[in-house]
C-alpha cells in the first residue's frame, strides 16, 4: 500500500515551545534546514493548517502538516554526497571539540563559520556534522545556534535521544549561559538588566531585530539580558559579561545597543568602526564564553565548559591591555 501524500502529527506536550525547526530535528533528522525551508515557502508543511516559519514555537495539541516526501528514503547517490565531507573539515570539527562523551558534544565555534545553512551559505557546521556519522555513530544535533560572526560554546546531541532531552533543558531555561563582550563607551549601572521585546525587522545589510513598538505585542518576543562590567578602557569601551535569560535571535546585540552601548565590530547595530583607530580588528567582538547544564543522562552530573577566546578577540584584548585570566564567567 502507497502512503498517503500528506501525514499530520499533533504536537506533544512535553514539545511544548520547542521551535518547528529543532523538531523537525528531532522528528525528521534527514531533513536539512535549507530544504526545511523550501518545504515551509511552498506551504508543504503548515501548522494548523497555516503558513509559518522555522522559528515558529509550537503549542501542545497543534497538528503538524508534514508532506511524505519527507519520509522517502535517499537515493545512494544523495547518501554518498553526504557522507563526502573533506580531511579540512573533519580536521576542522575535531579541533573544535571542547569536551565529548557517549550523549553529548560541545564545540568551541569559530568566528566566521555559520551554524546552519541558508541562503547564499553551502558551508555549515551542521553540513559538516551530518558527513560524520562514521565517527559519532549517528547524525549529530544542534541544539543551540550562535550567529555566524559569535564565537564561542556550541552545544550538540549526538543521538536523537539526547537532542530531546537536551531541547528540553534549554526550553527550561536550566541552561546558564555567560557570554564575553567588548562594548562602546561603559554601561551605567556597571551591573543591570535589559528587559526588552523584539521583532523582527529586515534592512539593507540582512535580517535584524529591533525593539517592540505599542501594538506589536501579538509578534514581539519577549527577551531579558542581565549584564556586567568587568574591565574598562576610560570611558571608550568596555568588557562586559553577558547572561541571557531568554535565546532570542542577536538578542544581546540588540539589547547592548538599545542601551547605547552596543557591541564592537557589529556591522548590523551601529558598531561597525568603533576601536578601529586603536589597531582593533573590525569583528564582531562577541564571544560565548561559557556554558553549564544538568547532564541529560547523569543523575546529579552537570556539563560546565569554558571556550578560550577567539584570535581577533585575544588580540584586542592584548592590545587593551586587559587580562583574559581575571574573570572566568
Amino acid at each position: 500500500m502507497s502512503p498517503a501524500p500528506v501525514e499530520t502529527i499533533r504536537v506533544k506536550r512535553d514539545e511544548e515551545g520547542l521551535r518547528l525547526d529543532r523538531w523537525f530535528k528531532i522528528h525528521f533528522p534527514e531533513v536539512g534546514y535549507t530544504y526545511l525551508q523550501k518545504l515551509l515557502r511552498s506551504g508543504q508543511v503548515r501548522i494548523n493548517s497555516r503558513r509559518v516559519e522555522a522559528n515558529e514555537r509550537l503549542a501542545a495539541g497543534q497538528e503538524i502538516r508534514v508532506p511524505a516526501v519527507v519520509r522517502q528514503p535517499k537515493s545512494p547517490d544523495a547518501m554518498q554526497q553526504r557522507a563526502s565531507v573533506s580531511k579540512a573539515d573533519r580536521d576542522l570539527i575535531e579541533g573544535m571539540i571542547l569536551y565529548e562523551d557517549e550523549h553529548v558534544l560541545v564545540l568551541n565555534k569559530p568566528f566566521g563559520l555559520a551554524v546552519q545553512g541558508g541562503t547564499g551559505t553551502k558551508r555549515h557546521i551542521d553540513g559538516i556534522l551530518a558527513g560524520m556519522e562514521d565517527r559519532f555513530g549517528d547524525r549529530p544535533r544542534l541544539v543551540h545556534r550562535l550567529d555566524r560572526d559569535t564565537s564561542g560554546v556550541l552545544l550538540v546531541a549526538k543521538h536523537r535521544d539526547a537532542a530531546a532531552k537536551l531541547g528540553r533543558v534549554f526550553q527550561t531555561r536550566s541552561a546558564a549561559k555567560t557570554y564575553w563582550a567588548l562594548v562602546k563607551g561603559v554601561p551605567k549601572p556597571p551591573q543591570g538588566k535589559v528587559t526588552a521585546p523584539l521583532v523582527k525587522a529586515s534592512g539593507p545589510d540582512g535580517d535584524r531585530v529591533r525593539k517592540a513598538e505599542a501594538g506589536e505585542q501579538d509578534k514581539a518576543m519577549h527577551a531579558t539580558t542581565h549584564y556586567s562590567v568587568i574591565d574598562r578602557i576610560t570611558n571608550k569601551a568596555s568588557w562586559v559579561s553577558l547572561k541571557p535569560v531568554t535565546g532570542r535571535q542577536h538578542q544581546l546585540r540588540a539589547h547592548m545597543a538599545l542601551i547605547g552601548h552596543p557591541i564592537v565590530g557589529d556591522n548590523k547595530y551601529g558598531a561597525m568602526h568603533v576601536l578601529v583607530d586603536s589597531g582593533i580588528d573590525a569583528k564582531l567582538h562577541l564571544h560565548a564564553r561559557r556554558l553549564v547544564l544538568p547532564h541529560p543522562f547523569v543523575p546529579g552530573g552537570k556539563i560546565d565548559v569554558t571556550a578560550p577566546l577567539p584570535p581577533h578577540m585575544l588580540k584586542s584584548w592584548e592590545m587593551l591591555g586587559l587580562d583574559a585570566e581575571k574573570y572566568d564567567g
